[in-house]
């Protein structure tokens, strides 16, 4: 017996653990690996894309402000074109530009997003220098009339007196590559202190196209204009400062704000390293914010490894007043549209226009972008992804994903799909409440696929698990219920077993009478072709009445009711089956006789009570079977039907159990194996 249970617990434990490690093994691994792309230990490739794309629903769910109007942008538009001429126009032109957009409309500060790369030689006025350094050397007159009209032709000049007269700042573009090179002029670095670490993280350049000298030495300051693009083609980021041979350079829209803050000094600020060696091994000064100190305010932006910060849209273009520059140059522009705001002169026109993919669109005006960064950095707006969001992020996978991975197993599939679908709204609205009222930007992709996933998951290893659980009952109940009760069983197969246990049941004997010289007058074949007729004829009707076949003694068939599906009318049952059988004989009679067989008699005894019902027998062989004192009675009474001339004999206990079903009492006898006296019945067809 000893060695029968060791030889039964290394099944039971794979058939138990299994189960378990199918339910939570999976959830467990794509917990795992969805905590690494959090922690940037690993990079998936579709978690960043669909990323990307929650971040951009996000952009357009929220860029809802209304229209700025501190900012406005000049636009060299299609109709200014068309008004003017194309473009380059003369530096003359610019210069009245930007004359009026100070003198007559009182702007407070202009940005340039275009570059002054070239020297305008429109004026003709190298073509006349070139004669008074020639053929009219000589000429006075000739050249006392160009001198009088330097300041008039040379139109470069004239821009360059105009821009050192007013706040402006220009524009400059960094590039990278094998043909990068310098031209034109940088503005003086800031942050000439910060650690060449510190340094080497911001975004590196090996060339720029700066302004012409007169210009950059004329001008309030300068920024670059670049913007970081993102594997899809998207620009959703800013840079606000650059490293170009080593030194540090602002963005456009920052020197606008420093401009703006009074010249305000920077300096960056640096986040404690993680508590966490890093992906790549660096070893390096991790920026947290930038904090620009002026002498009319000062405000902190908190940013990313490389001083950048998510590009914060106010909503769709537009969203800044436009006015046209050829309205400007004609002054047909209301007196007061730019009077003490701040301008950014760009364009607009086609083939020239500086447009990009942004979440709001894949033509957005560049200097609508530039509108925003300092909309936002003046307002103290911007959303923020601090060094220490990737750790809330893999806290908040490893809350979630627990508790799912704990709660799931344990339900039903439409409670597991109301508890998803509520876990997926909680984390949506958490994560929309951060950024709303936090400005801060939590990743959400990793946590929604977790959700999803485990669901998923959970769904196919419950399928899975059902479907096995249906193989394995109809491997060890199938050959003793019918299959509908294997299918009823099958909906909760963890409620049934095959362990001993007791239980309240009915039993059901049915034996053949005479059997033994039946036996004698059939060849042995014929005699096996009509037991096995007879016994499939009497297991159909045991089945369709929901009975559970035990076991054929011989030309005896054993059938019980209420085990293993639960059975509250199991003596009403068993009892309807007996008759059934007696019913079902004469039909059974009628074949045999039309083979020469001779008829079959037989005599069926139940009774109901408690009763052990399991599986049971030896290490060589086992059975799922019954036993106890009710299992013999009901065996002693299918003896004395032939005595009574009943075809169906039954126990006190089941006649008290059948209530107000039509009984007749034959007698009371002291069978075999009792010493008192039991109440005989036999059950009358209703």
């Amino acid at each position: 017996m000893l060695k029968s249970s060791f030889a039964r617990r290394p099944g039971e434990f794979r058939r138990r653990l299994t189960p378990f490690l199918l339910r939570y093994l999976p959830g467990l691994l794509l917990l795992g690996v969805l905590l690494g792309n959090s922690l940037h230990y690993v990079e998936i490739a579709p978690v960043s894309r669909l990323e990307a794309v929650l971040y951009d629903a996000r952009v357009r769910f929220f860029a809802q402000a209304p229209v700025d109007e501190r900012i406005a942008i000049v636009d060299i538009d299609e109709a200014s074109l068309a008004e003017l001429g194309r473009w380059p126009w003369n530096r003359a032109r610019l210069a009245d530009l930007v004359e009026r957009i100070f003198a007559d409309y009182g702007a407070l500060l202009l940005g340039m997003d275009v570059i002054l790369a070239e020297p305008d030689e429109s004026s003709g006025l190298a073509s006349l220098q070139a004669l008074a350094s020639g053929p009219l050397r000589g000429n006075g007159g000739f050249v006392a009339a160009l001198e009088d009209l330097r300041p008039t032709l040379d139109y470069d000049a004239r821009l360059a007196d105009v821009i050192r007269r007013h706040a402006v700042i220009l524009g400059f573009h960094l590039s990278s590559g094998a043909a990068a090179a310098g031209s034109g002029a940088l503005p003086a670095p800031v942050l000439t202190d910060l650690a060449p670490a510190a340094v080497a993280s911001l975004s590196r350049w090996t060339g720029y196209g700066g302004n012409l000298p007169l210009f950059q030495q004329a001008a309030m300051g300068a920024g670059f204009l670049n913007a970081p693009v993102a594997g899809d083609g998207v620009t959703r980021r800013a840079w606000l400062l650059a490293n170009y041979q080593e030194q540090v350079y602002p963005a456009l829209s920052l020197a606008m704000a420093q401009a703006l803050l009074g010249n305000a000094t920077l300096k960056l600020q640096f986040a404690d390293q993680p508590p966490w060696p890093s992906a790549g091994g660096e070893d390096r000064p991790v920026i947290a914010a930038l904090t620009l100190l002026g002498a009319r305010r000062s405000l902190r932006v908190v940013t990313d490894g490389q001083a950048g910060v998510l590009l914060p849209f106010r909503g769709a273009e537009g969203s800044f007043p436009y006015y046209s520059a050829a309205d400007v140059l004609a002054a047909r522009l209301p007196a007061d549209r730019l009077r003490g705001r701040v301008v950014l002169l760009g364009t607009t026109a086609p083939g020239l226009f500086d447009q990009r993919v942004t979440p709001l669109g894949e033509a957005y005006p560049g200097v609508e972008a530039h509108a925003n960064l300092l909309s936002a950095l003046l307002d103290d707006r911007l959303l923020q992804s601090p060094a220490w969001t990737p750790v809330v992020a893999a806290a908040l996978l490893l809350i979630v994903g627990g508790g799912l991975l704990f709660a799931l197993p344990r339900l039903s599939p439409l409670w597991a799909g109301g508890l998803t679908m509520a876990t997926l709204l909680l984390v949506l609205l958490i994560n929309l409440a951060a950024w709303a009222f936090g400005q801060l930007l939590l990743p959400i992709a990793a946590l929604l696929l977790l959700v999803a996933g485990l669901f998923t998951l959970q769904l196919f290893v419950g399928y899975f698990l059902e479907q096995r659980g249906k193989r394995r009952l109809a491997q060890l109940f199938g050959q003793y219920v019918p299959p509908e009760l294997v299918e009823e069983m099958s909906r909760d197969p963890q409620h049934y077993s095959m362990a001993g246990r007791s239980a309240e049941l009915s039993v059901l004997f049915a034996d053949v009478r005479g059997f033994t010289t039946l036996a004698e007058t059939l060849p042995p074949a014929e005699l096996a072709q009509l037991m096995n007729d007879y016994l499939s004829a009497m297991t159909d009707v045991i089945r369709a009445h929901r009975g559970t076949l035990d076991k054929y003694i011989g030309d005896a068939v054993v059938a019980f009711w209420g085990a293993p599906v639960a059975d509250p009318q199991h003596a009403q049952h068993a009892v309807a089956a007996g008759l059934a059988m007696q019913a079902a004989l004469p039909l059974v009679n009628r074949e045999f006789a039309a083979r020469g067989w001779p008829a079959l008699h037989i005599g069926i005894g139940i009774n109901s009570g408690s009763m052990v019902v399991g599986d049971m027998g030896s290490r060589h062989r086992r059975a799922y079977t019954v036993l106890g004192d009710a299992v013999n009675l009901a065996s002693r009474l299918q003896e004395l039907s032939s005595d009574y001339g009943a075809g169906v004999i039954i126990g006190e206990a089941t006649r008290r159990a059948l209530g107000d079903w039509p009984c007749r009492e034959l007698d009371r006898v002291t069978v075999r194996g009792r010493t008192a006296p039991v109440a005989i019945h036999e059950p009358l067809a209703g």
